[in-house]
């Protein structure tokens, strides 16, 4: 009797280990990325958008002298915003000429791919600001009061971590991208300037 409760404890134990081994392999996961907007100043999130690395990104605004639409289209890569293209409807001050442009159906596209760790952006009344996350627009005016930072914040712990909290974070924040540049109605590789109303 007393070999057959030992058997017992011993297979459960072995299963309780399986079962064990099991959940902490399931928990490793893919990196939860978030598409940030903080205030400019005051660090303050304005939003927060879950993204999928490949997901597409577009800043949307009205260009101030020609009074049409640009959209500067980026996708989600790791930590990063890689710029894929400019679309604009017509040529104009401010707008690439130097470049090679495309006429398609969407209007005036110049391909690009150059890499940002964050965008820092203006709204503005008379350009209209507006971020496009896969198919959700969010109105960057009505959300922000000056300047904002655009970047893709990564949480690469895997679920059981999330689920038990940051008791194993040394107090770095190291899944948040950092640095500056700027967007304009013409980026030219090397450039920095910044969306104006």
């Amino acid at each position: 009797m007393f070999h057959r409760r030992r058997r017992t404890l011993v297979v459960a134990l072995l299963v309780l280990v399986v079962a064990s081994v099991a959940l902490v392999s399931s928990a490793q996961s893919e990196p939860t990325r978030t598409l940030v907007v903080s205030d400019a100043e005051s660090g303050e999130q304005l939003l927060a958008v879950e993204v999928d690395d490949g997901t597409e990104v577009t800043l949307s605004y009205t260009h101030s002298v020609e009074k049409t639409q640009v959209d500067d289209v980026y996708v989600v890569d790791d930590d990063r915003l890689r710029m894929t293209r400019m679309v604009f409807q017509s040529h104009g001050a401010g707008l690439p000429s130097d470049e090679t442009v495309e006429r398609t159906d969407d209007g005036f596209v110049v391909e690009r791919n150059t890499t940002f760790e964050t965008l820092r952006v203006t709204p503005g009344a008379i350009a209209g600001h507006e971020l496009i996350v896969g198919g959700d627009r969010f109105d960057l005016v009505d959300r922000s009061n000056g300047p904002v930072v655009i970047a893709v914040d990564v949480d690469d712990r895997n679920v059981l971590e999330r689920v038990l909290g940051d008791s194993t974070s040394d107090g770095r924040d190291d899944h948040v991208a950092s640095g500056v540049i700027h967007t304009h109605t013409h980026i030219h590789p090397g450039h920095h300037a910044s969306t104006r109303t």
